[in-house]
């Protein structure tokens, strides 16, 4: 059977992810010592708004809704994102480095540069999303569009084929599985 050339591009045309729901493009995490951030871009394509409101991992003890902003003296803080990270619909945001992250605390074994780490990310209204994050310790500049071979989605098929089948149980931001 011969495709039209305009069917053929209309198959290509598609997105990658055609189906409503939140997506995580460009994972990568850094680890220096006891703690790691991660960083990636959240794409929402549903109409109505969500909010990532936990995460946890396999691979650290606690993971914690943060964002990096500076004080009235220019010095960086780092505070706890209480309400979550909203994401409007049709819309995105990016966790990245200078501004909102996951902090990787207590890990459960030593990570280096190359490691991947799992992450869980809980969505108010898309559910769990499971994560391969890679860890680039060198990395500085922000997530992208991608596509990278760690893009996730919520959904079915929502996680890449390294993610373990059962992630560990979900933890609230700013607490810990112990």
């Amino acid at each position: 059977m011969k495709l039209s050339l305009a069917a053929a591009l209309a198959l290509f045309a598609a997105p990658a992810f055609a189906h409503e729901g939140v997506h995580v493009i460009d994972p990568f995490a850094r680890f220096i010592g006891p703690s790691g951030a991660a960083y990636f871009r959240i794409l929402n394509h549903a109409d109505t708004p969500d909010r990532l409101v936990s995460a946890s991992s396999p691979d650290a003890g606690m993971v914690m809704l943060m964002t990096s902003a500076p004080d009235a003296n220019g010095v960086m803080k780092m505070t706890d994102l209480d309400n979550g990270i909203a994401v409007d619909g049709e819309s995105r945001h990016d966790l990245a480095p200078g501004g909102d992250h996951l902090m990787l605390m207590d890990p459960t074994h030593p990570v280096k540069q190359g490691d991947t780490v799992t992450v869980v990310l809980t969505f108010e209204h898309a559910g769990q999303v499971t994560v391969t994050i890679p860890v680039m310790n060198k990395r500085q500049d922000p997530p992208t569009d991608g596509p990278t071979p760690y893009d996730a989605e919520s959904g079915e098929g929502g996680a890449p084929a390294a993610a373990p089948a059962a992630p560990a149980p979900a933890h609230k931001h700013g607490t810990s599985g112990n």
